[in-house]
């Protein structure tokens, strides 16, 4: 459309502009990991690498990739590293969520940098069953 006054001819359609443009757009594959990530019960967590093994396609690296650009309308928190660690920059976002959930963490030792848990992966994955 260009800058000149709209004659109300062409006028866009409300309900698509009312849609964020990453919704219309999403792609198959992200929508696929998205519902993973919303099956995940509270409390528990899976990989990237679970999330994709689980749907038999792409890798830790896609389902990532996914959750950075798509993961805001989903519980983003319980995708996590397979070691555990929290995600960096949104640590005492993540944090809030799994005390709030119960998640099972791992205390950081003193000498460990801004004392910040993990995960305890071994009690809070979850196998999609």
């Amino acid at each position: 459309m260009s800058g000149t006054a709209d004659t109300g001819a062409d006028e866009p359609d409300i309900r698509a502009a009312a849609e964020p443009p990453e919704a219309a757009a999403l792609p198959a594959y992200a929508e696929r990991v998205l519902d993973v990530a919303e099956l995940i019960p509270p409390g528990r967590v899976m990989t990237y690498g679970d999330v994709a093994e689980w749907l038999e396609e792409g890798g830790p690296r896609q389902v990532g990739r996914v959750m950075a650009l798509y993961g805001g309308a989903v519980p983003w928190w319980r995708v996590v590293r397979a070691d555990g660690a929290l995600l960096p920059g949104h640590e005492l976002r993540a944090l809030a969520h799994y005390r709030e959930e119960g998640t099972p963490l791992r205390e950081a030792s003193r000498g460990a940098q801004g004392h910040i848990p993990r995960i305890d992966m071994r009690r809070a994955r979850w196998d999609g069953s």
